[in-house]
């Protein structure tokens, strides 16, 4: 059975007043560390709805996960931003390792972590991921029935034909996975980790490579808890395998997508969209002059795409759990 505790930087009471105190759960015997956020008036004599929320690829809980955490709090849900396994301050090896399987599991155990809680109402959990995060969050309720209703914005959403249009197509891809493959078997025999840069303008082998403001700018993502230097060569592997596609057809509880043209892979949140099980679902299309990619950066922190998505959020998670 899991198990989790409670860590505070000053008492608990003191914390929560500030709306924020830190957490720590377990996640497959590793230790995962969060922040949690209340409500402006919390009470300890109710019990209020909770939100899991999971960032982008790479990211920590102090980028876009916190902040929309903290929103949605600000519209009344107890809601968790946390680092997933081998990132941030939480536990797990090979350190920057992306694994869009396992952070599904992280986030079931985040909703395990929530129910135990006594100011929640396990009975009104949900759970909202931006971009990659979206994968994440709805791989993860299509197989837990816990999560009782999902919203995504610019979600991150591929198959193996959508990943050629970023990664150099069949060649690129395969390379990337051979690549892969070989730190995996270098790391199991030697311990020792192959890295390349999370972000850069200068180099091509790096993850994300190109002019993203956001992961560039010390005043947006360009944080001090975020690695821009390291991302895992094994984690290719895991990345470019996974399809979270297949789990429409299995997602059952009502389900909001917020996206746009501009935003990443318009077709495939849509086609996504079209194949979700549930009969309760929306799309919100926003409108944008912006290219598609560069929209997709403006839902992380630019207050206008935030707002918008906040406030159908929050509309919708009261309505639907």
């Amino acid at each position: 059975m899991l198990s989790c505790k409670v860590e505070y930087r000053n008492n608990d009471k003191k914390q929560i007043k500030q709306n924020m105190k830190t957490v720590t759960f377990r996640s497959e015997g590793l230790d995962l560390k969060g922040n949690l956020y209340y409500p402006s008036n919390y009470s300890e004599t109710e019990k209020y709805p909770a939100i899991v929320v999971s960032g982008s690829w790479t990211t920590v809980k102090e980028q876009m996960a916190g902040l929309y955490a903290k929103r949605l709090a600000e519209n009344g849900f107890i809601s968790l931003a946390f680092d997933f396994r081998n990132f941030g301050e939480s536990e797990g090896e090979p350190r920057f390792y992306e694994s869009p399987e396992l952070k599904k599991i992280d986030v079931k155990n985040a909703v395990t972590f929530l129910r135990s809680l006594e100011e929640v109402d396990s009975t009104k959990i949900g759970a909202f991921g931006v971009c990659a995060g979206a994968m994440y969050t709805l791989t993860a309720a299509a197989e837990d029935s816990r999560i009782k209703s999902v919203v995504t914005a610019a979600s991150w959403l591929h198959d193996s034909e959508a990943i050629k249009l970023f990664y150099g197509g069949e060649e690129g891809v395969n390379t990337k996975i051979t690549a892969a493959k070989e730190a995996k078997q270098k790391y199991a025999q030697t311990g020792e980790v192959a890295y390349i840069p999370t972000i850069s303008q200068t180099d091509e082998n790096a993850a994300m490579y190109g002019p993203f403001d956001y992961y560039l700018n010390t005043d947006r993502g360009a944080i001090s808890q975020w690695s821009n230097d390291k991302f895992a060569v094994a984690g290719w592997e895991d990345w470019l395998s996974a399809n979270p596609m297949t789990a429409a057809k299995n997602l059952n509880q009502p389900t909001l997508m917020i996206h746009s043209d501009g935003a990443v892979l318009p077709d495939y949140t849509k086609k996504f969209y079209n194949e979700v099980a549930a009969k309760d679902k929306e799309l919100i299309w926003l409108e944008t002059k912006l290219e598609s990619p560069f929209h997709q950066f403006y839902f992380y922190d630019q207050e206008d795409e935030v707002s918008t998505s906040i406030n159908n959020a929050s509309a919708w998670f009261k309505a639907k759990m």
